[in-house]
């Protein structure tokens, strides 16, 4: 039974979409006003209303009874009537594409297709819309798309900058919940999106090997710097296919590594002298960071601190590019935080989950996010970055020179303490 806040929010919705509609024909019809045939009429006038019809909103379902317009008018070059089309509730509609960007996210957090039709018909007070004939159709276009997205050229696009990470949803196949192998690009004009999509194993090289040479296959360039997790198997697979590909550590993974092999007494500290590392304003003063945060911890701690200083040329690789996208290169935040909502439950289908389903599930929901993603700071920069520009200290530089002898001396004597070659 629905109480008396829902009834208000439902009959509140209903009067501002019916009043919406109305507004939007009026305004249509008073555009035309002047266009008459040679009798005088107009030829754009009011004509009554559609059939009442439900349409599913993430709010409730609304019933909505929109207005008809007669439009008279001829275009000229097909000799076919013209027609209002509604920018606010199209022909046919009965969901909002809301409803369908909860579908995947539903689906990965563990909740079979079967139980999508009575799971939101009890949440939005109706199932109009969802039958089960509906999901299934909604399932299968979305395959469809996902295989198509997945054989499509990349020869004409180019990806200077990666992410990559390997993320655990709640589909079950088999004994193993679904691993799906995430690649996010950035063009050259700093626009960010979906590169390739796959399921695999997380740690597993030769799973990303296989993404990637599929990649390199339909024709994808290497790219000048990936950023991921130190623990991915995707390090050995893209030395392999793009060996010429810098490298940078996701400082999130990193920082996370390090605290945890630390006491919780300690931690506090050691995460504000991480930050004066990935924080720094240029490479030395990152350097110099390393050096103090060595002298604080490597004692008691050996392990944690070489956490960081057997990684360090890719801890600080971003410091090579330029100072406005820094921020963007020290994590894989773009991964993350798409798959954020997908993180946060523990429960798991039943039964095995279809393959083909999960992957087509994460398509749609990583395609509704990219619409929100913007492109990163000082995007005309990205098409430097791919031509060899040299920064310094984030700075772009007329013609390279040698990084400076405090970088220099600092990186080989820390090098040198950690074991490094």
């Amino acid at each position: 039974m629905s109480s008396l806040i829902d009834e208000i929010v439902h009959e509140g919705a209903r009067r501002m979409l019916a009043a919406a509609l109305r507004a939007e024909v009026d305004a249509y019809i008073v555009g035309f006003a002047d266009v008459r045939d040679d009798n005088g009429h107009r030829l754009v006038v009011r004509n009554g209303t559609h059939a009442a019809r439900d349409v599913l909103t993430s709010a409730a379902s609304v019933a909505v009874v929109a207005p008809r317009v007669n439009d008279k008018r001829v275009d000229a070059e097909t000799g076919e009537r013209r027609r209002f089309c509604s920018a606010i509730l199209p022909a046919w509609a009965r969901k909002t594409p809301q409803i369908e960007q909860v579908l995947p996210l539903l689906y990965l957090h563990g909740l079979s297709t079967g139980d999508f039709v009575p799971a939101l018909g009890q949440f939005l007070g109706s199932a109009k819309g969802l039958s089960a004939s509906v999901i299934t159709k909604l399932t299968e276009t979305w395959k469809t798309e996902q295989q198509a997205f997945a054989a499509r050229d990349l020869s004409s696009v180019d990806y200077v900058y990666l992410w990559a990470d390997g993320i655990h949803v709640n589909v079950r196949l088999d004994e193993t919940r679904l691993c799906l192998l995430v690649l996010i690009g950035v063009r050259t004009d700093g626009r960010k999106e979906l590169v390739a999509l796959s399921d695999g194993y997380r740690e597993a090289t030769e799973s990303w090997a296989d993404l990637l040479r599929d990649c390199r296959r339909r024709g994808m360039r290497a790219p000048v710097l990936a950023v991921g997790d130190g623990a991915l198997g995707f390090w050995g697979a893209l030395r392999e296919v793009f060996p010429q590909t810098r490298e940078q550590r996701c400082w999130f993974h990193k920082i996370s590594n390090v605290l945890a092999a630390l006491p919780k007494s300690t931690q506090p500290g050691a995460k504000k002298a991480l930050a004066q590392i990935w924080n720094a304003e240029d490479k030395t003063h990152a350097l110099d960071a390393v050096k103090a945060f060595e002298g604080a911890y490597g004692a008691k701690f050996p392990k944690a601190v070489a956490k960081i200083t057997d990684d360090l040329d890719q801890l600080l690789a971003f410091y090579d590019f330029a100072a406005e996208h820094w921020i963007h290169l020290r994590t894989t935040n773009p991964i993350e935080s798409t798959f954020a909502t997908v993180r946060l439950r523990t429960k798991v289908t039943k039964g095995p989950g279809s393959r083909a389903a999960g992957l087509a599930m994460a398509y749609k929901l990583i395609e509704a996010a990219q619409t929100r993603w913007r492109k990163v700071n000082a995007p005309e920069l990205v098409a430097l970055v791919r031509t060899g520009a040299i920064f310094h200290n984030g700075e772009l530089l007329e013609r390279p020179v040698e990084v400076t002898a405090a970088e220099s001396s600092w990186h080989q004597t820390i090098t040198a303490q950690s074991g490094v070659a």
